[in-house]
């Protein structure tokens, strides 16, 4: 994947944040072909949701954008540099990307405040600056009352915005969300996606959201739909989410 055509090759706007062209994806020797060339492009403060049925590629899409897993073939670029070619992937996810997923990934020994802090733990922020962040990132998801429970003592809806809080620990630009209310009932799960949809527009984040949801897909500026690894229709909302 080495000399990569410069990102304004393909994206006209200044704003591109994903770029790709041909995106393949397979695994089993070829056997199984999750994503079969797709081209797309996300700009920045976007909320676009990638719709279709299980095994249409969806995940497998968020997870390149995540740099999560390498293509097979094709081009993807985050605002002009290649993900495949990045010389540390994980710095990246650290920097710019801000996970959420349908399942919390939380620490059951570490406390609400503790699992906040995790991503930071790579950071040169210090200890009592890591716990201050913490805290006001626990505060502004409606936790503050909750910042030493451990997750087992705690409802899947606040869960859910504990994994939410540290998802955005290191300030990402980018917001990948996976089925985010995948396990909630449908009460927590409007106010999750309030939360969700609130904190990228007052951060000025491009929110990239993976569901099988019409409902939840109705809420975005933008809809992907996919079938068999492939992108079959792109619909811009008549509104902006806010």
């Amino acid at each position: 994947m080495k000399n990569v055509p410069p990102l304004s090759d393909f994206c006209a706007s200044h704003d591109c944040v994903f770029e790709a062209k041909g995106l393949k994806k397979e695994f089993d020797d070829g056997r199984v072909q999750a994503l079969r060339g797709v081209d797309f492009h996300i700009e920045h403060g976007e909320f676009v949701a990638i719709i279709g049925p299980s095994g249409c590629g969806k995940t497998t899409l968020l997870q390149m954008l995540g740099a999560l897993d390498l293509p097979s073939g094709g081009i993807l670029h985050y605002r002009g540099n290649s993900l495949p070619d990045l010389p540390d992937p994980s710095a990246y996810r650290a920097r710019e990307i801000g996970f959420i997923f349908q399942s919390f990934h939380l620490l059951p020994t570490f406390t609400a405040l503790e699992n906040v802090q995790i991503p930071m733990f790579e950071t040169e922020i210090s200890a009592s600056e890591r716990n201050d962040r913490a805290i006001e990132l626990l505060r502004s998801v409606g936790l503050e009352h909750r910042l030493h429970h451990f997750p087992s003592k705690l409802s899947g809806g606040e869960r859910q915005r504990v994994a939410i809080a540290r998802s955005l620990a290191n300030g990402p630009s980018v917001l990948l969300a996976d089925e985010p209310t995948g396990n909630l009932d449908s009460e927590n799960t409007g106010h999750i996606l309030e939360l969700i949809i609130r904190l990228r527009h007052e951060q000025d984040m491009t929110l990239v959201l993976v569901t099988h949801d019409l409902n939840i897909a109705r809420m975005a500026s933008r809809t992907i739909q996919m079938k068999d690894g492939l992108i079959v229709s792109t619909r811009e909302a008549p509104h902006t989410a806010n």
